[in-house]
This record gives structure tokens, sequence and C-alpha cells, in this order.
């Protein structure tokens, strides 16, 4: 198992593709491991080098006692790139993936050529919001809460079409180590990019989900109003809009990373 050490932890990774080209970093959303980007991973790996990998308290990555932070799981990022001597990466990040592109895109530019935002925001959800979760899930385990993100995750049309998918997805999140969701639950409800993600100079992707309640569009046009030169596109889909509208997902993003 690929592991590479950033400070006390230990971060699980996964890179294919051929060697030499260029290289797309896909970071998660909260609660779900790297095989959330198994409908890009194989299309992608055609043609770039794909690192995907678990964040901090997710998957096979080492949980992180205490809260932790947007910036710290930024860094584990930057040290993941140290360790494989990729100097400058495409990043696509959803949801907190996204907070991660965005503190990257703002404090290490250098490292990034493109820059995708999905489903994310400069700010998510309301305080109380976040504490409520974190304090359900350390008093009664991730099942609390797994049914009802999946329902934010996917519309009812999709739950109802693709009812294998959405329980494999039910099934990561109630595995999910809840310590380590209660800790980056804390780095999404404290990160507030308002201010700040106007200072990104990157080529800047931002998608939406039409249908996402905890990101939704207006989210979205936020960051691409603010980002100087950013596209939009809002794909028919809730929050994993990666997941849902898979297609359109590879395509908008294959579309910008060869532009």
């Amino acid at each position: 198992m690929p592991t590479v050490k950033s400070g006390e932890a230990r971060i699980h990774y996964e890179l294919e593709g051929p060697t030499g080209a260029p290289a797309v970093v896909f970071s998660n959303s909260l609660g779900a491991d790297y095989s959330m980007w198994d409908p890009q991973a194989r299309e992608f790996q055609k043609h770039f080098r794909v690192l995907r990998y678990d964040p901090r308290g997710h998957g096979q990555s080492s949980p992180t006692p205490g809260p932790c932070s947007i910036e710290l799981l930024a860094k584990d990022v930057i040290a993941l790139l140290d360790a494989l001597e990729l100097d400058s990466v495409h990043f696509c990040g959803l949801s907190m993936g996204g907070m991660i592109g965005m503190w990257m895109g703002v404090n290490a530019p250098e490292r990034i050529r493109k820059l995708a935002l999905c489903n994310t925001g400069a700010k998510i959800g309301t305080p109380e919001g976040w504490d409520a979760r974190i304090d359900a899930v350390r008093k009664n385990g991730m099942k609390s809460v797994a049914s009802a993100t999946v329902e934010r995750w996917f519309t009812p049309a999709f739950r109802a079409q693709a009812p294998a998918t959405v329980a494999s997805i039910q099934k990561m999140l109630e595995e999910a180590n809840a310590e380590g969701f209660a800790a980056c639950s804390a780095a999404v409800r404290d990160f507030d990019f308002r201010e700040q993600v106007s200072k990104i100079r990157l080529p800047t992707l931002v998608i939406s989900g039409a249908h996402d309640p905890g990101t939704p569009p207006a989210d979205g046009r936020f960051l691409a109003q603010q980002i100087p030169g950013a596209r939009y596109a809002e794909l028919n889909a809730a929050h994993l809009s990666n997941v849902e509208a898979q297609d359109q997902f590879n395509n908008e993003l294959a579309a910008f990373l060869n532009s």
C-alpha cells in the first residue's frame, strides 16, 4: 500500500497512467475515499498521470487527533507532490477537495497548472450545522449521518436508477473513520475564503450541480465571478456530480485540461 509521510500522518495514494504524461490530482469530498474518482480515473489515465489519495482520517490514510484545517490538508497534497517529484499538476477537487484547491491556488500557485473547483464553495454551511453533524458522528458513529448524506449527494432520480452505485457510496460513508470525519468536518466548518478567492490567477474551471443542496449553483457562480477568467459549467446532478453526471463531468474536465 503506497503511502507518503506528511507531518505525523501517512497519506495513502494511487498513481496511475503513462509516465511522462501531465499529472492530474483528484481530491475527495468529505467522508469519501479515493474510489469516488473511479469514473474519472478510468478515463483520464489514458492520457494523464492520475494521482488519487485519501485525505488524512479517510480511507487508508492515518487519522489526525483533534480538529484539522484545510491548510493542513493542502500541505498533505504538497508533501505528496514533493515525494512523487511532481513539480506542478492539474488539480481537480470536489467539495472539501475544492477548498483544498482554493487554498493551494492562493498559497501554492506554482504547484498548479490548471484548477478545477467542483461542487464546492468559498464557505460551506453554517458553524451550527457542522457542530451538530460532528456531535452526531462522535456520539452515534457514521451510520447516523450516512443515509442523509447520500440523499444530499444524489438526486432522487439517480438514486432510483442507479441503486447499486448509491449503495456502494453509502457503504463507503458508513465505514469511514468517525474521528477523521469529525476532524475534517471542523476543517470545512472553519474555512472561509470569500475574501481570498479573487487572488487566484490560475486557469480555473468551476463545476456546479443544478440540484446540489450543500453547495448550490450560487456558490459556484460566486467562485466563477471572483476568479478572473474562470469558466463555469452547471451539470444535471446533485453534490457528487462526478458520479451522477460522469460523462458530462469528464467531457467538461477534459475540454478544460486539453484547452
